[in-house]
């Protein structure tokens, strides 16, 4: 077994889902620990072949669970109760690792050691980047990238929504949405323009795309988004104590 991973949720199965479609491993080299049955039982028909156990005490009685490397996807708050002596490679990934396309941050604890973080980096640039921060930067980068997708998501049903509500059918509306989303992250990942260079050049003063903007704007739209992140950042602090 290449891993184990403690914790069952939505992260974790992004993360193996991650590693199994991009070959960095195979099912029955990755171990998972999640103590809700039902949980269980749709990791065991999503990813056959990948070992399940209910509890770490399970785990390490278990000769399957034949691993000395432990990813732990679990809330800030129930850290504890997994690992307390260990070398903590601390980690902010995204759920787009599901795609390969994952954005994380790592960072080391005192004792972590710099192959420790080469472990990290090696198993997160599997389903993505991977960028190293001072652990003092993770809350800002949960507010930024963990949540991140959310506010995408979320930016894509209110355009979809809105494509509906000016005519478009819902199918039309959905596949347009979802497309022009997909089309301008990729053009700014591929672009070594800025985000506002690339916004400048599709707009043309005077022109619907100057409109939508203006509009946006005097709805305080970035600051809404600053907020956002803001509130996600502070709440980070909170569940992290």
């Amino acid at each position: 077994m290449k891993l184990c991973v403690a914790g069952g949720g939505k992260m974790a199965e992004a993360l193996v889902g991650g590693l199994l479609a991009t070959g960095w491993a195979q099912a029955d080299e990755i171990g998972i620990i999640e103590v809700v049955a039902e949980r269980r039982s749709y990791l065991a028909e999503t990813f056959p072949g990948v070992a399940l156990a209910e509890s770490c005490q399970v785990a390490c009685a278990s000769t399957v669970f034949d691993v000395s490397d432990v990813l732990v996807a679990v809330k800030p708050q129930h850290v504890a109760q997994v690992a307390s002596d260990a070398r903590v490679i601390r980690a902010m990934p995204n759920t787009p690792a599901l795609v390969g396309q994952g954005a994380a941050a790592i960072a080391g604890s005192a004792t972590a050691e710099k192959a420790d973080l080469g472990w990290a980096t090696e198993i997160l640039s599997a389903v993505g980047m991977v960028t190293v921060v001072d652990e003092g930067e993770l809350d800002a980068v949960t507010g930024l990238s963990g949540s991140g997708p959310a506010y995408v998501f979320l930016l894509a049903e209110a355009m979809i929504a809105a494509g509906v509500e000016q005519g478009l059918s819902a199918q039309v509306a959905d596949a347009l949405g979802r497309q022009t989303v997909l089309g301008a992250a990729m053009l700014l990942a591929g672009s070594s323009d800025s985000p506002a260079q690339l916004r400048s050049n599709v707009t043309s003063p005077g022109g619907t795309t100057a409109a939508a903007i203006a509009a946006m704007q005097a709805l305080k739209f970035e600051e809404i988004v600053a907020e956002g992140i803001a509130a996600a950042v502070a709440r980070s602090m909170e569940l992290g104590g």
